[in-house]
Parts: C-alpha cells; sequence; structure tokens
C-alpha cells in the first residue's frame, strides 16, 4: 500500500475499513462516533495519504474507486491484526464490544436461523451488527477482499488460504404443496419422476444430482425452471403442482406454508455443510465467538426443529 507520507496515524486505517464497508461518510461516521464534518476530515486525510479519492458521487451513493477496492483486503487485515494484537489474553469484553459482521450464506440459513441467531447477539453483545450477504451467481473471493467475515454453507471455495471446518453433512428433502398427487401413493423414484420440477440454483442451472441420480435408474425428469433460493422457491411450491427440493435445516420454513416433505426416493450424495473464514481472523477472539455462535445453531443446540418427513416408498 502506498501512502504519500513515511508516517500514516492508524486511525486513518480504521477509518478507511469502516469507510470501504459503509460507502457512506454519514454511516461511517456513526459507527466511529464522529460527527460528519469529522469524517469529511478524515477522509480528506486518507485521500491525501493515499493519493486516491477512495469514495466517489454515483448518484446519490457514495461508491469506492478501483484503487480502494484493490487495497480493501489489505486494510481489513491491517485492522484486524492490529486489534487481535492489543487484545489481551485473547479475550473480548462481548458487552462493550462494538462491531459489524458480514455473513455470507445462503437465503435459507438467514430465513431459518436468522431470528434465533439475532437474539443471541441481542443478549450477549447488543453492540454487534449482522449484515447477511446472499449467495451470488458468481463466484467471487468475498472471504479474501474482506467483503465477508465469515461464510456458511456448502463451501467450495477455491482460495488455499482459507480455513474451513465441516460441520454436518445435510440431505435434501422433497417438497410439495398439501394435497399434491405425487403424496397419495408410494413415493417412488418413477412417480417421483413423473412430475414437474423447480430447481433452487444460484447459476440458474436446470439440472442437477437429482437428474444423475434418475438416469443410473433409466429416468428422466421434466425441470420447469430454476429459481435463486429456497424460501422463494417454497412460495412457487405452494401454490402450484411443482415439486422441489428443500434442505433439512429449511424444513420448520415448508411446513410453516403448509407444505409437505418427504424423502426423496434416490440415492443422493451428501451436501458437506460448514464454514469458512479467512486466516486474519484466526486469532480474533470476537470471531472466534462469531463461530461459536455459527457452529452451535448448525450443530442444533440452538437450532429449529421440526416434525420428521414423511418416508419415500419403493426406490423404482
Amino acid at each position: 500500500m502506498r501512502v504519500t507520507q513515511s508516517r500514516l496515524d492508524m486511525n486513518l486505517l480504521v477509518a478507511l475499513d469502516v469507510l470501504l464497508e459503509e460507502s457512506s461518510v454519514s454511516g461511517a461516521a456513526a459507527r466511529l462516533h464522529l460527527s460528519e464534518p469529522a469524517m469529511s476530515r478524515t477522509l480528506g486525510r486518507i485521500r491525501k495519504a493515499l493519493g486516491d479519492p477512495v469514495l466517489v458521487r454515483a448518484g446519490r451513493t457514495m461508491v469506492p474507486t478501483p484503487h480502494a477496492l484493490a487495497l480493501r483486503a489489505e486494510v481489513r487485515e491491517v485492522v484486524e491484526r492490529a486489534r487481535a494484537l492489543f487484545l489481551s489474553g485473547g479475550e473480548v469484553d462481548l458487552r462493550t464490544l462494538t462491531r459489524t459482521f458480514t455473513v455470507l450464506a445462503h437465503d435459507a440459513f438467514a430465513a431459518a436461523y436468522g431470528a434465533t441467531l439475532f437474539n443471541r447477539v441481542s443478549r450477549e453483545a447488543p453492540g454487534v451488527r449482522l449484515r447477511f450477504l446472499s449467495e451470488s451467481h458468481v463466484d467471487v473471493p468475498a472471504l479474501r477482499e474482506g467483503t465477508a467475515d465469515l461464510e456458511v454453507g456448502v463451501v467450495d471455495t477455491r482460495s488455499p488460504e482459507v480455513r474451513t471446518e465441516h460441520l454436518l453433512d445435510e440431505a435434501m428433502l422433497g417438497v410439495a404443496r398439501a394435497g399434491h398427487p405425487l403424496l397419495a401413493g408410494p413415493l417412488t423414484a418413477r412417480r417421483f419422476a413423473a412430475q414437474e420440477h423447480l430447481i433452487v440454483s444460484r447459476r440458474g442451472r436446470l439440472e442437477g444430482p437429482v437428474d444423475q441420480a434418475l438416469a443410473r435408474l433409466g429416468l428422466a425428469r421434466r425441470v420447469v425452471g430454476a429459481v435463486g433460493s429456497f424460501p422463494a422457491s417454497l412460495f412457487v411450491l405452494r401454490d402450484s403442482d411443482l415439486v422441489g427440493l428443500v434442505t433439512r435445516q429449511a424444513l420448520p420454513l415448508a411446513e410453516a406454508l403448509g407444505l409437505v416433505c418427504f424423502e426423496v426416493p434416490l440415492e443422493l450424495p451428501p451436501l458437506p455443510f460448514g464454514m469458512a473464514w479467512h486466516p486474519r481472523h484466526d486469532a480474533d477472539p470476537a470471531h472466534a465467538w462469531l463461530r461459536e455462535c455459527a457452529r452451535a445453531l448448525v450443530l442444533g443446540s440452538a437450532g429449529p426443529s421440526g416434525p420428521a418427513p414423511r418416508p419415500a416408498g419403493p426406490a423404482a
């Protein structure tokens, strides 16, 4: 990171980190308990030090410059390492902690566990804010770049330095509206394949492991379309004769909408569910607490529960 002066106040790095996260002078001022004029002066000092505008106007909002975006991950890492350095004995007072954590997760995770997680944060760390980001249709190094602090879900990151922790193997369930004709008889692979199907895919794919499993049995299904999230799919399934899939974690969401879940009459590979983070957070006790919160939710100590799905019939 090049600067135009030999000595750079550490507070400028902290301010830069918050400015890039908020993309707003007023938002950064509120986070750092400064007045807007003071925050504007700080931004001016940062611009002078970096020789770059850092944030520029785009309509009514502000957006980072390409140079600022290139520096974001490095700035975040320096700030996090400094924070860890000054924490005594690897401990943090959650009651006085002021922090915003960004969690990258599928919409189904936020829908199923969001209330429980927000309630725990409110009790234990009332100064912490959580921001959920949905998975993108394109793969971006969000953990490396610092745009996300923690990823929870089926982690398929290709960044070799990213830390991962496997939590459990997730299973997929079939889901359909109550009274669907499929539920009136034995749940066989042939009857399952004969239905019209809806796929959940953030990339818009129209086939997946179910089609491969059906092909091994000499069967095929008709996929009529795809949506980007499980919660969206549930509303479509509720008001149509389409059949879909849902994770076990999202079972309470389906049941709350009056949908019926059932075991898929196919041999499907398990989904390795876990979490991932950048190693710059390893020594950060606040981040370790966040990971423990996510771990408790996924492993069921604070997660939702629901009735068992309907068992499937013969395999074919």
